[in-house]
C-alpha cells in the first residue's frame, strides 16, 4: 500500500509540474488513456506521442496514459471487455483462449475480434472524459496551492523587510 501511495505521489507531482496549460496537460493524458483502452497493446505508444505531438498536449501525459492497460492488467481488461462485449452482440460466450498473443487472437476469428476492439473503444469512451476532468481539476488546485504559498512567501519577506 505505502508503494502505491508513493507512485500515485509521483504521478500527480509529473502531472502538476508539466508546463503546459491544464487544458494541454489534462488532454495529453487523455489521448494516453483512449489509447490505452481504444489501441492494442504494443501499438499505443506509436499512436499516442505522435498524437500528442500533432496536438501539442502533453507527450508526458499521453506515455504515461497509455499505461493503464500493461502486462499486469490486461490479463483482466482484454478478457473481460471481450466477453462483455461478445455476450452483449452475440448473446452467448465467446471460447477465449488462455493466453493472449497476437497467433491466438488471429484464430479466433472475426466476432471476437470486433468484439476486443469495441470492447476497448467502450472503456475508451468512459474513461478518456473522465481522465480528462479529474487531472485538469488536479493541475488547477494544485498550481493554485502553490500560487497561495508564493504569495504569502511575499507577504512574509515583505513584512520582514519593513523597519
Amino acid at each position: 500500500m505505502k508503494k502505491l501511495r508513493a507512485y500515485l505521489r509521483l504521478l500527480r507531482t509529473k502531472i502538476v509540474r508539466d508546463r503546459l496549460s491544464p487544458d494541454r496537460v489534462a488532454a495529453g493524458w487523455a489521448i494516453g488513456m483512449f489509447c490505452g483502452c481504444a489501441i492494442p497493446f504494443g501499438l499505443q505508444l506509436m499512436i499516442s506521442i505522435p498524437a500528442a505531438i500533432a496536438t501539442r498536449t502533453s507527450k508526458i501525459g499521453a506515455t504515461l496514459g497509455t499505461f493503464v492497460t500493461n502486462p499486469l492488467t490486461i490479463v483482466f481488461i482484454y478478457p473481460a471487455q471481450t466477453w462483455a462485449v461478445y455476450r452483449g452482440l452475440f448473446g452467448e460466450d465467446p471460447a477465449l483462449p488462455a493466453e493472449w498473443t497476437w497467433q491466438s487472437l488471429n484464430g479466433l476469428g472475426w466476432r471476437v475480434l470486433l468484439s476486443y476492439l469495441l470492447g476497448g473503444l467502450l472503456i475508451a469512451l468512459v474513461l478518456t472524459p473522465i481522465t480528462y476532468f479529474a487531472v485538469r481539476r488536479t493541475v488547477v488546485a494544485a498550481r493554485a496551492a502553490t500560487l497561495k504559498i508564493k504569495d504569502r512567501m511575499e507577504a512574509r519577506k515583505a513584512l520582514d523587510d519593513l523597519p
